[in-house]
């Protein structure tokens, strides 16, 4: 495996994980690799130390003695886009789409090797580190759409959108003119199957409408395509 790209500062990993062998085992391991490393065995003040401090990957174990995991996910997903990994014995199917759901960017099944561990960090470290590369201006929508901070931006203000209504914009805009049924944007952006009555997807449409006219965009507006979907369509005059 090799080591990280060299960076004008090492990596900072948090890992949060309460069996005290596998804890000490990550630190060191990542520690080999160039990262720097945190390790914390709770969920108690998790959220404040993020808010604090800057990271550039949470390992974060589901099942922790003070709280889940998945509920600390959450909470830190209201403010916090930093690329999260789940480490858990729970490895049933619901779980992990519960855990993508509510932002996870990979599950890692336990017990699992380094280099696994090793495979899935490079991975995301280097989807980050070229989505923030890739920060582009779609000149003909007048939108900065800003993939590591996963927001929109317009006249100099920021949407704060959360991340499913990004992701959910971020396939809208990636299928510009297209209309896109319910069950494609379940799947590409909510990470779950479309049934009948869950209105998440609209709920989430409305706040994204809600919060691109409040930044004063209207050059696009997300249409309704009745008994299908939705479309990201210019404004009519």
């Amino acid at each position: 495996m090799l080591p990280p790209a060299p960076q004008s500062r090492p990596p900072r990993v948090l890992a949060i994980e309460d069996d005290p062998v596998l804890a000490a085992h990550l630190e060191s391991h990542l520690q080999q690799r160039g990262f720097s490393v945190t390790l914390r065995h709770k969920a108690e003040d998790i959220a404040a130390l993020v808010d604090r401090e800057s990271f550039d990957l949470i390992l974060l174990d589901i099942m922790l003695p003070d709280g889940n995991g998945l509920a600390l996910l959450s909470e830190l997903r209201e403010h916090q886009r930093v690329p999260v990994i789940l480490m858990s014995a729970l490895g049933a199917e619901q779980d992990r789409i519960l855990g993508f759901s509510q932002g996870a960017d990979d599950y890692l099944p336990k017990p699992f090797s380094m280099r696994e561990m090793d495979v899935r960090i490079d991975a995301v470290l280097r989807r980050v580190a070229y989505e923030h590369e890739a920060k582009t201006r779609h000149d003909d929508l007048q939108l900065i759409v800003d993939n590591r901070r996963c927001d929109v931006c317009h006249a100099q203000q920021w949407a704060d959108l959360s991340g499913m209504e990004f992701r959910v914009l971020q396939v809208l805009l990636d299928h510009s003119g297209e209309v896109l049924s319910k069950a494609f944007l379940y799947q590409q952006a909510m990470h779950r199957a479309w049934s009948l009555h869950d209105r998440s997807l609209d709920m989430h449409v409305s706040r994204i409408r809600r919060k691109l006219l409040a930044i004063g965009y209207n050059s696009r507006c997300i249409e309704t395509v009745r008994g299908t979907g939705y479309v990201l369509s210019p404004a009519k005059a």
